[in-house]
């Protein structure tokens, strides 16, 4: 094994595409995630590993959402442990790259463990409010679940948009399935804080005052539905221009 400093750098080199990344992910999650990844080789984890450890950070503070009265307390080792469980969701993919190590088995379970945690987080928003939540209405208890739905839509077809297009465009010959990234927009990396999950977890930091973390949580729902709209156009056509091509 090489130095932490030799593994952080061979880190970087295989490093994804920074296209289509929000600046939290670019410059806070993704860096958190190679010093993980780098202390997860050197302790000879594998990326499954490094995978159930961040549904162990990210499981366990959302059942604490849902179990425990709210507090400023609670507010910080929650966004802490969630915080921690996307860096080591970063950190996973890293380390399969680095090693070699990844195959379907690990991508099968990292979607898996995100499915959970997007279906549990909205889930455990949801029990708070009822248990906790001392509501203005009962149709506050709606919220979570347009949530939910707006999240779930926007993983799955996410996902199949990126698994049908690799398809089309492997059917369409080599100079589809090589077509290069493109560049890195800083204004859409900007514009993408508002869907990234790193920048959602903020929103936890409000648990100890109960009416701005729904407020807070209202302007995510809000924002997140209007980025689902937005993204399924956008999926759909491309998906339609591979199938003129």
């Amino acid at each position: 094994m090489g130095s932490t400093g030799t593994v952080l750098r061979e880190l970087r080199g295989a490093q994804k595409s920074a296209k289509g990344v929000s600046l939290y992910s670019r410059y806070v999650n993704r860096p958190a995630g190679r010093v993980l990844a780098a202390g997860a080789y050197r302790a000879g984890l594998t990326p499954n590993q490094v995978t159930l450890i961040s549904a162990l950070f990210t499981y366990v503070a959302l059942a604490s959402v849902a179990l425990v009265e709210p507090s400023w307390t609670l507010a910080v080792l929650v966004y802490t442990a969630l915080a921690v469980g996307f860096a080591f969701d970063s950190a996973d993919g890293q380390l399969a790259r680095l090693t070699g190590r990844g195959g379907p088995d690990g991508e099968w379970l990292d979607h898996v463990v995100d499915c959970g945690k997007l279906l549990l987080v909205h889930t455990a928003v949801l029990i708070s409010f009822y248990r906790f939540g001392e509501l203005p209405s009962d149709a506050w208890l709606l919220l979570p679940l347009g949530f939910q739905l707006a999240a779930v839509v926007t993983f799955c077809a996410g996902l199949l948009r990126e698994h049908l297009g690799k398809a089309a465009a492997s059917a369409q010959g080599p100079s589809w399935a090589a077509a290069p990234a493109g560049p890195v927009s800083r204004v859409r990396a900007v514009a993408l804080l508002p869907a990234d999950y790193g920048v959602f977890c903020l929103v936890f930091l409000l648990l100890g005052a109960p009416g701005a973390f729904r407020a807070g949580y209202a302007v995510l729902a809000v924002v997140h539905t209007l980025f689902l709209a937005a993204f399924l156009a956008k999926w759909f056509r491309e998906l339609k221009a591979l199938r003129a091509g």
